[in-house]
């Protein structure tokens, strides 16, 4: 797998943890994962050839000139917290492959133990019959039992039975292979609604990733954009619904004028 990356930085890390995230419903991962590279003074690391894992299904052309495939981009991030409490090595993947998805997660954990992390963490969306207008809540897992008893601090929602689909599920399945721990945390998100980003589930993770890693930042712009997107979702309901009632039904008066001809 060492030529499958490429490092740009030799940082010393101290005690780092992992986070790695791919698209996945709601897009919650990467909403996360971006935000957090955007408030923190992240330097890049490395990158993977993304050329190993993705086949490409089609060209772009510009101004009539077709340009050369692209692949989606996975790279590493690290950021020094002066704090001196755990370093972060950030992992970002534009999409998930169609195959080799196992390749993959083995070849980002290779990065992490190579600087040394000591815990991988993912994040994904938990499907549940939650309304839109309601609080969701953070469901966690861990690769064993002393780290699923320590997110009981948390007060995280605790299953005893699941499947995380996609890479941000088996990137801990990896982890466990290879002796390493690793956390998932889930936003719930509304079996309705699997195909609309949900910033709503990204803010509730990320209030509870923090206070894991015992970071601080500024979550007024996710706040405000969950907001916006429940106001939005509201909308788009009320609207949808209006849509139904003018369908299928019709005014009492319309109703009666009908009848009265009929006689």
């Amino acid at each position: 797998m060492k030529k499958l990356v490429k490092i740009y930085a030799r940082p010393k890390l101290n005690s780092p943890v992992m986070l790695a995230a791919w698209p996945g419903i709601g897009n919650v991962a990467t909403i996360v994962a971006t935000y957090l590279a955007k408030k923190l003074p992240f330097k890049r690391l490395g990158e993977i050839e993304s050329s190993y894992f993705f086949d490409p299904i089609g060209i772009m052309v510009r101004d009539h000139v077709v340009e050369a495939p692209q692949f989606p981009q996975n790279r590493f991030y690290y950021w020094k917290n002066k704090e001196g409490m755990s370093d972060l090595i950030l992992f970002i993947g534009e999409d998930q492959p169609a195959s080799k998805g196992y390749e993959l997660a083995n070849c980002v954990l290779d990065v992490g133990i190579r600087f040394l992390a000591q815990r991988v963490y993912t994040l994904a969306a938990a499907l549940t019959r939650i309304h839109h207008t309601e609080q969701p809540k953070v469901w966690g897992v861990g690769t064993n039992q002393k780290l699923t008893e320590d997110l009981r601090k948390y007060d995280l929602v605790q299953k005893g039975n699941l499947q995380i689909a996609g890479l941000n599920g088996l990137m801990l399945g990896v982890a466990k292979e290879r002796g390493i721990d690793g956390i998932c945390l889930l936003g719930e998100v509304p079996m309705y609604a699997t195909r609309i980003q949900n910033p709503m589930a990204a803010l509730v993770i990320l209030k509870v990733l923090i206070r894991i890693l015992n970071i601080e930042i500024d979550l007024t712009e996710l706040t405000q954009l969950a907001i916006e997107t429940r106001e939005g979702m509201k909308q788009a309901a009320a609207e949808a619904m209006g849509e139904y009632i003018d369908h299928f039904t019709e005014p009492i008066w319309e109703s009666g004028e009908e009848e009265e001809e009929e006689e």
